[in-house]
């Protein structure tokens, strides 16, 4: 497997196994992050996955005799990684979000279709029409970033984040639509909410989502929310 290393600080080395945001680039992450959690050096503190790359955080006392410490790790990396092939293609997960569309669960749907020239229905349907990929997850406990949007609704982050966003709202940033897990400040355009929890930290595998897994939105009413919300809000 090819890969580049560069320097991130002076404790921190970014593998990146390519420059698209593809599926070849999210089974190359893969096998590294199976790579590292097989082997977990002891000097590892922490690694960092995303779309097209793996953040490795090294404890730099661990080369404090080494002239450079930064090629020292380097070496190691590559001395782990020489075999590493990409990951197959497994079988993923296809995971069917209820959205409400709107309203006070919405509140930027109206700035999303003004922005693409679109009406607010038309947004709905080209964000029902797609099948997404969760690319990773990051930012807040359980948030996925998924890929795969229509650039027809394609939108900014919003100028001002929001100091609270509620958790399960469904929101546009760019090329990617994400769903918020928990609740949380964010400048992503809001265009709906989820009635069902994406996070539970009591549970053995908190997250309900996990990266290459499927998803696909599809438009619920307000009484189809609240039958799924149960009277929880």
């Amino acid at each position: 497997m090819k890969f580049t290393l560069s320097p991130m600080g002076d404790q921190a080395v970014v593998i990146e196994v390519g420059k698209k945001i593809d599926i070849s680039s999210e089974q190359k992450v893969k096998a590294i992050v199976s790579r590292l959690e097989a082997e977990s050096p002891s000097w590892m503190i922490e690694y960092i996955p995303a779309y097209t790359t793996v953040t490795l955080i090294y404890a730099l006392q661990e080369f404090s005799k080494e002239d450079s410490p930064y090629g020292a790790v380097c070496e190691r990396i590559r001395e782990l990684l020489k075999d590493v092939k990409e990951a197959k293609a497994v079988q993923q997960k296809i995971v069917n979000i209820p959205v409400l569309y709107g309203g006070e669960y919405g509140p930027d749907l109206d700035f999303v279709a003004k922005y693409n020239g679109l009406t607010v229905d038309e947004v709905i349907a080209i964000h029902t029409s797609g099948e997404y990929t969760v690319h990773m997850i990051g930012f807040a406990p359980g948030f996925p970033f998924i890929g795969g949007m229509s650039e027809q609704i394609a939108a900014p982050r919003r100028k001002t984040p929001r100091l609270k966003i509620p958790a399960r709202s469904v929101g546009i940033a760019g090329m990617q639509t994400g769903v918020y897990p928990i609740e949380t400040p964010g400048g992503w355009q809001l265009i709906g909410r989820a009635p069902f929890e994406l996070f539970l930290p009591s549970e053995d595998s908190p997250s309900l989502l996990a990266a290459g897994d499927k998803i696909k939105f599809y438009k619920i009413t307000s009484e189809e929310y609240e039958d799924l919300r149960g009277g929880m809000d």
